[in-house]
């Protein structure tokens, strides 16, 4: 069997911490939420931003980033509004059912980091956290 590499192992894991929340969410809830559509909602959490800021700040298409900010809107999670001055630009804002929901997944994130805490260790914990937080200087690495 071939040996599994980091960027594999990093793949997997983090594969397994989504499905984790993403279980926990659907458990206790009725409304579908993508992990798209949270990151959206994790950009925008107490702001408001414009649209065109959400879509430079993800890692997915503008037109994607439209059309899931179009999935929250429907949901009711957030509002697309009108920015003053201007026909063209629009703005979004989280809603309060947006902001409690936003609230109740990372509640759900928190209790799975402190199982993970509880089974590696908190020195463990800490020391990825600082890794993955670490300039990687990757950038040169695009083609």
């Amino acid at each position: 069997m071939k040996s599994r590499d980091v960027i594999d192992l990093l793949s997997e894991r983090h594969e397994l911490l989504r499905r984790l929340v993403e279980e926990k969410w659907n458990k206790h809830h009725n409304i579908y939420i993508s992990n798209s559509e949270w990151c959206i909602l994790g950009r925008v959490y107490k702001k408001e931003l414009m649209i065109s800021e959400v879509a430079k700040d993800v890692d997915f298409s503008r037109q994607a980033t439209h059309k899931f900010i179009k999935s929250l809107e429907a949901k009711g999670l957030v509002k697309v509004i009108d920015v003053e001055h201007s026909k063209k630009h629009k703005a979004i804002q989280m809603t309060e059912f947006g902001q409690d929901c936003f609230e109740k997944n990372e509640y759900y994130k928190a209790v799975i980091v402190q199982q993970l805490i509880n089974t590696i260790g908190e020195d463990q914990v800490t020391k990825l956290k600082k890794i993955l937080k670490l300039n990687w200087n990757m950038e040169h690495l695009k083609a």
